[in-house]
């Protein structure tokens, strides 16, 4: 045993007769937790909108933010879309994602609206109203904005560690949440172009923001995602601290060196956008296929214990450690047992991407009590998905 709570296994354990059935008691336990979760959610969330409405509402009038929502939701289209592409491995689940769209979209754009506000406030009193503005785009902002961004990130890591897997599963919480900021504010700033700027404004501030940088906020965000999720693969105290401190202050001075150079506007701002923004996202989309290229690596690195101790075959471990295979084997269970079999495959096939990241995160010493728990789990559910597809197919 490595760590306080780590588990570390040298083999795979088998699952017990009752594993099922400790599981559905862990489950029957849980379920209170998870609906007074859940109202406690739907009212936060309920009251968030409730303002952010109010607010863009009294801004731009209730005409002009529908326009500015139907606008806002085009680059969601794109956005949206890659971090699913990313998140295929191993999903989350939907659940967590659509909270990580409401947490961006509402809760964190709530507190920066708040946060944002006093700060102008605060510089009113000092220097004029346009200096105010610009500074707090550029020096409050960026600190706001990010926090109250990630800290969703956080949240999923310390309250919900069985769907928090490491790097991925921090880019894309971060990524998602980050979207959901993004669309609001394009809301907002598209509501605003079209009541002071008519037709042209509203087409300059789309191109501006929904064309042109769509991904600007998810990439800054997603630093913070990687900060986490290096801390969530780490048992060391200093790891787990300044990883995630690391990732903020970056994405910190990234969004600022954004708004500067928006702010700054006419040549300053194409520059920023042609040298900076253009080679940043490039490298972030080279990136986003890096990691899930690895991910695919690292299912095949952790199952082949499994495989050496007969849970799995070869054949099937080289089918979950590459998606084309993985998709022959859903279509291959769809032709030849029908939607049962492909049900069945795809459990398969996620309970196999948990478990393999499971014994990812014990390698690393990394996993909590549960993982025994976890591990004789996820077995007894390859065994029985198996038995399942194999049975409906003969």
């Amino acid at each position: 045993m490595s760590g306080d709570h780590a588990v570390d296994l040298q083999t795979p354990v088998p699952p017990p007769p009752d594993a099922a059935r400790g599981a559905g008691a862990h489950r029957g336990r849980s379920v209170i937790r998870r609906w007074v979760i859940a109202g406690v959610a739907t009212v936060g969330f309920g009251l968030a909108a409730l303002v952010v409405a109010t607010a863009i509402g009294a801004a731009a009038g209730v005409s002009a933010a529908l326009l500015g929502l139907v606008a806002a939701t085009i680059p969601l289209g794109i956005v949206v879309p890659t971090f699913m592409w990313l998140d295929r491995f191993e999903a989350e689940p939907t659940r967590y994602l659509v909270r990580a769209f409401l947490w961006g979209a509402l809760i964190a754009v709530v507190i920066a609206m708040t946060l944002n506000t006093a700060g102008q406030l605060v510089l009113w009193g000092s220097i004029p109203e346009d200096e105010s503005l610009a500074l707090t785009a550029v020096f409050v902002a960026p600190f706001v904005e990010e926090a109250a961004k990630g800290v969703f990130v956080l949240l999923v890591w310390r309250l919900a560690k069985r769907e928090f897997d490491g790097i991925t599963d921090g880019m894309v919480y971060a990524g998602v949440t980050a979207a959901g900021f993004a669309f609001t504010e394009n809301i907002q700033y598209l509501a605003i172009a079209w009541v002071e700027h008519g037709q042209e404004g509203l087409t300059a501030t789309f191109v501006g923001r929904c064309l042109l940088s769509p991904f600007a906020h998810p990439m800054f965000t997603i630093c913070i995602g990687i900060g986490i999720g290096m801390a969530a693969m780490s048992r060391k105290g200093a790891v787990r601290i300044l990883a995630p401190l690391g990732g903020y202050l970056i994405a910190v001075v990234a969004h600022a060196v954004w708004n500067l150079a928006a702010v700054s506007g006419g040549e300053g701002l194409i520059a920023v956008y042609l040298l900076v923004e253009v080679p940043l996202f490039l490298a972030f989309l080279g990136f986003v296929v890096w990691v899930r290229r690895r991910e695919g690596r690292l299912i095949g690195q952790f199952l082949s214990a499994y495989a050496d101790a007969g849970w799995l075959s070869p054949a099937e471990v080289a089918m979950l450690a590459s998606m084309p295979k993985r998709r022959e084997a859903r279509q291959w269970a769809r032709l030849n047992g029908g939607r049962a079999a492909l049900r069945s495959m795809e459990d398969f096939q996620d309970a196999a991407s948990e478990l393999a990241l499971l014994r990812r995160r014990m390698h690393h010493s990394a996993a909590d009590a549960r993982a025994l728990t976890e591990e004789r789990e996820l077995l007894a559910i390859l065994a029985r998905r198996r038995h399942e597809f194999a049975g409906q197919v003969l």
